[in-house]
């Protein structure tokens, strides 16, 4: 590899982690929006619990979500490090778009949006795509959300018949305590899913710049590390923009809801995450957190800005794949 090409390589890893980076920022409203909304933890207190637990998440999780984005949607053969460079650039100007316009959108579908724009353009058409990859994605980009929902309203409706003749003091005594714990599930999950994209990423790229074979596809130890790492700090540098519109806009949340949002959005992931699935825990914490409303009153539920949220979701991957793909064929037409 000559000196250009090493420190153009070197270049797109430092992106991806920007990216993951990012994500982290992106989606640390999901991981404290709840546990800041019901007041459990301060903004300061809750970003530090959630990236402690984005970071630990490497020793519990496999390696089956990197395996997906790496080599289970784009035939990576046919692709090179200037369609990651680009669908990275795509990724992570939609997510800087949706953060700042204040809306939880996925990082995850953002990424692999551009991955797939960039890898169409360059190969001048949908060849290059392995459909059963993106069927299982598209499939639950519907599921996911619908799994937190129907969770967050089975456990809000249990642990209101649990609690119901308790003295509201020992409750939300109780459900702060607990909240803790969902939390830092609702985190474990979050970076175990999510810094994954990130590690399939790179291990991509080392395939498709001649560092590693394809046959011999894995994450090496050091693409682990680096994930984690970044988007704990991108967790710890928070995204309250999105905090407001998760905790307050859908539905006011006190302590009970948001354990119960959170145990669900947990479970489902941690079920997606051992199947292998790519999902977006932003979907599934918004579900959740709809679910949780809907048991207590669905007129409670501010479904116009839950609608708004759903379109944020459905136009992300088409969204990022035509930035990507402006980005690579502008980059072509100039070299």
């Amino acid at each position: 590899m000559d000196g250009w090409s090493f420190v153009f390589i070197a270049v797109i890893i430092a992106i991806a982690l920007i990216f993951d980076f990012t994500n982290g920022l992106h989606d640390a409203a999901n991981s404290v929006a709840t546990i800041v909304s019901t007041r459990v933890l301060s903004p300061k207190q809750a970003v530090i619990w959630a990236a402690f637990f984005n970071f630990v998440a490497f020793l519990i999780f496999g390696h089956k979500v990197a395996e997906t984005i790496g080599s289970g949607l784009i035939k990576i053969e046919q692709v090179d490090p200037l369609v990651i460079f680009c669908a990275l650039i795509g990724a992570i100007t939609w997510n800087l778009l949706t953060w700042y316009w204040g809306l939880p959108s996925s990082s995850s579908h953002s990424l692999m949006g551009g991955y797939l724009g960039a890898a169409v353009v360059k190969a001048h058409g949908f060849g290059v795509v392995i459909l059963s990859g993106w069927i299982k994605i598209l499939i639950f980009i519907v599921l996911a959300p619908l799994l937190g929902m129907l969770f967050g309203l089975i456990l809000m409706i249990v642990t209101t018949w649990v609690v119901h003749r308790r003295p509201l003091h020992q409750i939300n005594l109780w459900s702060r305590r607990l909240q803790l714990i969902s939390a830092a599930l609702y985190s474990l999950g979050h970076g175990g899913n999510d810094a994954q994209k990130t590690m399939g990423i790179i291990a991509g790229l080392l395939v498709t710049s001649g560092q590693m074979k394809v046959e011999n596809f894995h994450i090496p130890v050091w693409v682990m590390l680096a994930a984690y790492t970044a988007i704990a700090m991108g967790t710890l540098s928070g995204g309250w923009r999105i905090v407001k519109t998760m905790g307050q806009k859908i539905v006011k949340l006190k302590p009970i809801d948001g354990f119960c949002a959170e145990t669900a959005s947990a479970i489902s992931i941690f079920t997606a995450t051992h199947l292998g699935v790519p999902v977006s825990t932003t979907h599934v914490i918004t579900g959740a957190v709809a679910g949780v409303g809907a048991a207590k009153n669905a007129a409670a539920v501010k479904w116009q800005v839950t609608i708004m949220i759903v379109w944020a979701w459905v136009l992300t991957i088409p969204a990022s794949a035509i930035c990507a793909g402006i980005v690579y064929e502008i980059i072509r037409l100039i070299y």
